[in-house]
């Protein structure tokens, strides 16, 4: 999540081994998040971090990791911002590519950014998805907001297989994965995996605490 700190954390990540860092910029009515993100979310908010502060936030990231970034909100944020000033000041702070949570596959093609696929979506939306992504699909593991779970979803091999059937593009799968155990299963599955409240959860030890996290999730992946 967008704060003083991430630039910190940013490069902790990076030590431990992350291929891609996912900043936060916080929303007040954050939709597919669970509790870890949300309490995250309202935190950076009480720090002061709007739309501006979190694309300076992101320049400072960009200036202290080599990783790819990708800003992940919601579709308000941009709407209030303006959709496609928020795109260009976002690149032009070293966004690699955009995550909008909310915001359906085919609202606003011309935006460029990381499209999500769940469990629920049809074969034509999974197809749809796949053609518009910017670089890799996110495949959502579960019906349901993200946090910490006791077991991978069982609903993330059949995805994989139906989007595999129709793209070459990279899958990333996410939401729910919060061990190297669990991301190991995940991998063996998909091309890598995004780990949200897990992270935030072993940031609250501070930079030291993330990267040790980090570099059991890369170890379990090897």
């Amino acid at each position: 999540m967008a704060g003083p700190d991430t630039p910190e954390l940013a490069r902790a990540a990076e030590d431990g081994g992350a291929d891609l860092v996912e900043i936060g910029f916080p929303f007040s009515d954050p939709l597919a998040d669970g509790p870890v993100i949300r309490r995250a979310a309202e935190r950076a908010l009480e720090q002061g971090m709007r739309t501006a502060e979190c694309l300076e936030c992101l320049r400072d990231v960009r200036d202290a990791v080599r990783v790819p970034l990708v800003p992940m909100t919601y579709a308000s944020l941009l709407e209030a911002y303006g959709w496609e000033r928020f795109s260009e000041d976002a690149r032009e702070a070293g966004a690699a590519s955009l995550i909008v949570a909310d915001l359906p596959v085919d609202v606003r093609p011309e935006l460029r950014r990381v499209q999500l696929v769940a469990p629920t979506s049809t074969d034509e939306r999974i197809d749809l998805a796949a053609r518009s992504t910017d670089g890799w699909l996110y495949l959502v593991t579960v019906a349901g907001t993200t946090g910490a779970r006791a077991e991978l979803s069982p609903a993330l091999a059949p995805l994989v297989e139906r989007a595999r059937a129709v793209t070459d593009v990279p899958l990333y799968a996410g939401f729910g994965i919060s061990t190297p155990e669990q991301a190991a299963a995940a991998a063996e599955l998909a091309d890598g995996v995004v780990v949200g409240s897990a992270a935030l959860l072993a940031a609250e030890d501070g930079p030291a605490g993330l990267g040790a996290f980090v570099a059991q999730l890369r170890a379990a992946l090897v």
